[in-house]
């Protein structure tokens, strides 16, 4: 009788451990975006209007922490494992303003979050209708934008599209090149916000 009550409390413990082992979560991976790209810095060779970007607006599908792949023309896959380190809608017109002080050889442009915007030269408004990525093959950036500088002043609106390859499988190629589409995204702005400028002499 002991021996059995002894060879039965081994069994619930080894039980209880494998549950436990196989009970352990797998480990999330958080990843931030980053432009990939080290242009040259522009010489400041006029004055650059103080600029706030953003906010911005994303598709709902993609508002979210966990990366989100089309795996089908009408279908995507939520990967719970792969997320966001920050929301994208702060992320992203962080790395925009970054982006754009380096091309414009300024510290003038700065995200909404960084500063109220309020009393900014121009303002640059995002909207991002497209943000996929199919793994292993592409990132697509669909951003409508427009650019208001001064009170009353007119508006200049533009698009930019870009599907930029991703070049290998895995989820950090894939985040790399969505710093490259945003950064193309940068570079158009920071050539409207160059022609503005150009004008405002």
């Amino acid at each position: 009788m002991m021996m059995r009550r002894f060879v039965v409390a081994i069994v619930t413990v080894c039980l209880a451990l494998t549950m436990a082992g196989c009970s352990r979560s797998p480990r999330v991976t958080f990843y931030t975006l980053e432009s990939g790209v080290q242009p040259a810095t522009a010489a400041a060779t006029m004055a650059i209007p103080s600029v706030s970007v953003g906010p911005i607006t994303l598709p709902d599908v993609v508002a979210r922490p966990q990366f989100v792949v089309r795996i089908a023309a009408n279908r995507v896959e939520i990967l719970e494992m792969h997320r966001w380190a920050e929301p994208l809608k702060s992320e992203i017109p962080r790395l925009i303003a970054e982006n754009m002080n380096r091309l414009l050889g300024s510290s003038r442009v700065s995200s909404y979050l960084q500063h109220s915007g309020a009393d900014a030269d121009c303002r640059v408004l995002v909207d991002i209708q497209r943000f996929e990525s199919s793994p292993g093959e592409a990132v697509t950036v669909d951003a409508v934008w427009s650019l208001r500088c001064a009170a009353g002043g007119t508006q200049k609106n533009g698009r930019t599209t870009v599907r930029e390859p991703v070049g290998a499988e895995g989820y950090d190629p894939l985040v790399a090149a969505y710093g490259r589409a945003l950064f193309a995204v940068s570079s158009d702005l920071a050539k409207a916000i160059r022609a503005e400028a150009t004008v405002g002499h």
